[in-house]
This record gives C-alpha cells, structure tokens and sequence, in this order.
C-alpha cells in the first residue's frame, strides 16, 4: 500500500479513510493463514481480498480500487503477509497506518506466526535486523547536492545539443552528434526521474512527486501515473508472471524463465517461433520497444485514465522539442531527430533494465519471503564509474529491489551487509561484468527458447 498525494495512482500523501470495520468495538477478531490465504481475490473466498501487516489484518477488497498507488499492486498482497513490502514504499508509515484503521478487521490468532510458515523465519527476521541497521547508519537519507549534480548534467548536456546544431548547421555530422547527446539527455533523465518516483530524493513524498513530474514529463515526455503503475507491481513481484508487467512479454513475443517455456511448450502454444527468440530480440527488443511502443501507449494511457495533469507535462516537452529544432531542422528534420533520439535510448534503456532480470528466475508467485523474492529475480553488475553513471547505479539492482526508497548513491554501501546476509542463508548474489549481463540476455533467451522447443515437440 502506497501513500496518496494529488492525482490518481499517484502515490504519496495520506489514504482517505474507507469503508471497513471500525477498530476498538468490542474484542479484536483474530484469524488463521489458512483464513487469510482464501480472500486472495480468487478462490473460494470470491473478490474478498485481504492482507496481513505486523500481525493485523485489513480488508482491501473496496479500497484497492482507490489505493493511490493503483489496485493491482495492493491486490498482488492479497492472502498474504505484506509488512515488509509496506515498510519497503512508504516514507512516513505512521502517517499511513493512522488512515489504514477503517481498513482493520482483526489480527492473527495468538498461535499464528507473524508470517506464513512456508516462509524461513530466520532469513526474514535477519532481513528485518538489517533493514533495522539500514536506517540507523542513514543510508536511506539523500545527498541533495549528488542530484542536483545529476539534474545539471542532464540541462548541460540538453544545451549542448541546440548549440551544436546552432553553431555548426544541420549537416550530417552535427545532427548525429547531437542525437546522442539528446539520447544520453532522455538516458540519464530516464535514471533521475527513476529517483524521484522511488521517493529516494526529499523527505516529503509531494515533494517527489511534484519533481517526478517535471522531468519524466517536461525532460522525456512521458506520463508518471503510466511509470507509477507499472513500475511498483515490478517491484512488488518481480519477475513474477502476471503480477510484474515487466514480463507481459511472455508469451505473445518471448518465451521467458525455464518453467515458464516449458509450460508453453507442452500446451503446444506458438505465438512466435521462440527456438530463434535470442534472433529476433535484436530486432523487436532493444531497437523498437520505445519509439514504436511507448511513443503511442503512454499517450494512449493518459487520454484513457485521464492524466491530463500528466499530459500537459508531456505537451510542453514536444512542445519545446519542436520550437527548439524546427527552425534549423524544419519538420522532416525534426521528427527524424527525435526517432532518432528515441532510438537511442530505447537501446540504452532495454539492454541496461532487462541485463538485470531476464537471466534470473521468472516464474508464478510462489509467495516467499520479501528477500528471497528480490534475490532470485535480480542481479548486479559490477561496480564502476562508468557504469554506475552508464545504467543510474541500477547495477547495484539487488540493494534497489530491497530498498527501493534508498538513494542510489548509498547502494554501494550497503551491498557487503546484503552479501553477507546471502552468504549467511546460502542465497547466491550474483555480480557480473557488464558485457556479461548483456550477452546474459541473449543466452537465456536462447536457453528458454530451446526449452520450449523441446517440450513442444516432444512433452
């Protein structure tokens, strides 16, 4: 659950209070994980959802229609214990647990644990110590100047650009050159908006979101509430089939994890020839998914959920893209630098996002801990200036999942506490070269189509 600030599924200040059983009448209920699992939203409980943080109980199934941060990312926690993932998002969880009272219908029964039993009770009580640790070294408290350093590289960069064209013409050479500048521009805004929409830059969450707008809306053209909802249901179950739209891919373009291709495999479905996925990657992967994509859905998005706060943001980038190029570039030399631009950053976008997570597991929910959650579905690469610089420190993708309202620059602090708590429980934590990850995209892809290939054939 996500605090509420101004504008629908945008999460951030205080819930409105909904309908639900009033605490304090009376004995409090109290209820089994057995209870609780059924009001999944699926089931024999129907539409009943119902999730579990520190041992009580709230009943969602009115407010996650109208939960800030969108329905479907509170309902991936339904029948299940959601308190580290609470902690996890909100900033301030006092706030939050004052409007979460009418949602309250009871708590565990005294014989209950305080989370499923299928889950370890040592790694979640260490995972818990350690976040305990996090907060008392500060690591979940920003350095201001380290991203206004980031903002003003980006404006410089943006600058840069325009004055190339200005001084030197519209010539093949300085239209090239400053495309990749304006695709490092939409990059590097792609990590710092990513900042703000963690909430990991200023202690009031309004205060993000008023800065998430400006540059995902006035620097790249995009809509928040279209990043808000997607991106916290990938953080709240990644890799997660049907619950983390990052994998939405699967099936109808890829065949993706080796359960997953499998499974299609002996249902003998063929959406595309995925024996030769790690091919067409190349082509309908880093290449396409921005400028032949996102380019049409985000507006799409905003007109459907009437964003238009989020449009107008949009607007006044290409408004100013426009304005900025036409002049010496007119319309044909315009659009084609900004499809150029485009794709140079879905490029940069694709190969730096997907070297974290589709060489790891990807699978249904099973329902584990919140650490082992993030563990087995992301891994880092290694640490370096360019690299952190090149993907926003989103090679340290392990210390983000667990912490995602940590600024990024504190990751590679807290990575030996994470290292040593996987050493302790015996979890892999993987850390590879660049180069590496990316050729890891690539054979997985390979791995998981010939799987598919074997059980479609022969399953």
């Amino acid at each position: 659950m996500r605090e509420r600030s101004v504008g629908k599924g945008n999460p951030g200040e205080p819930i409105p209070a909904m309908e639900g059983s009033e605490p304090g009448r009376g004995e409090m209920r109290r209820f089994t994980w057995e209870e609780i699992g059924q009001r999944s939203g699926r089931g024999p409980a129907g539409q009943e959802r119902w999730l579990v943080i520190d041992r009580k109980v709230y009943d969602i199934s009115h407010f996650c229609r109208r939960h800030p941060g969108g329905s479907r990312v509170i309902s991936h926690y339904a029948g299940q214990d959601a308190t580290d993932p609470f902690i996890a998002f909100h900033l301030d969880k006092a706030l939050v647990r004052k409007y979460m009272n009418p949602l309250l219908i009871g708590e565990l029964a005294p014989d209950q644990p305080s989370f499923e039993p299928s889950k370890n009770v040592s790694l979640v009580e260490d995972f818990r110590e350690l976040r305990a640790t996090v907060e008392k070294m500060g690591l979940l408290q920003p350095n201001h100047a380290f991203f206004i350093l980031c903002l003003c590289h980006i404006l410089v960069l943006d600058v840069a650009a325009w004055l190339i064209i200005w001084y030197f013409g519209a010539s093949l050479v300085p239209f090239l050159f400053s495309a990749v500048l304006l695709g490092t521009v939409q990059a590097q805004a792609g990590w710092l908006q990513h900042d703000f929409g963690h909430l990991s830059v200023f202690s009031k969450s309004r205060w993000n979101h008023w800065v998430h707008k400006f540059v995902i809306g006035h620097l790249k053209g995009a809509p928040a509430s279209w990043w808000n909802h997607l991106h916290f249901q990938h953080h709240a179950k990644p890799n997660c089939f049907r619950k983390d739209p990052d994998v939405n891919m699967h099936p109808l373009f890829f065949a993706l994890g080796k359960t997953l291709s499998v499974e299609l495999g002996v249902q003998k479905k063929k959406f595309m020839p995925y024996n030769h996925q790690h091919k067409y990657f190349f082509i309908i992967g880093p290449p396409a998914l921005v400028p032949l994509y996102f380019q049409w859905y985000i507006f799409y998005f905003a007109v459907q959920r009437k964003q238009w706060v989020d449009l107008a943001w949009m607007l006044s980038f290409y408004i100013r893209f426009f304005l900025t190029y036409f002049p010496f570039l007119g319309v044909k030399g315009t659009l084609g630098l900004h499809l150029l631009v485009r794709f140079i950053e879905s490029n940069w976008f694709v190969w730096v996002t997907q070297m974290n997570h589709i060489p790891m597991h990807i699978d249904y929910d099973k329902n584990v801990d919140w650490f082992s959650t993030q563990l087995q579905a992301t891994c880092n690469v290694h640490q370096s200036w360019f690299n952190d610089w090149f993907s926003g420190h989103l090679n340290f993708q392990i210390e983000h999942h667990l912490f995602p309202t940590m600024p990024r620059h504190n990751y590679w602090k807290v990575a030996p506490l994470v290292k040593s708590l996987c050493a302790k429980h015996g979890i892999e934590y993987q850390c590879k070269p660049l180069l590496t990850a990316f050729a890891d995209i690539v054979h997985s892809l390979k791995d998981s189509g010939e799987l598919w290939l074997d059980a479609y054939l022969h399953k």
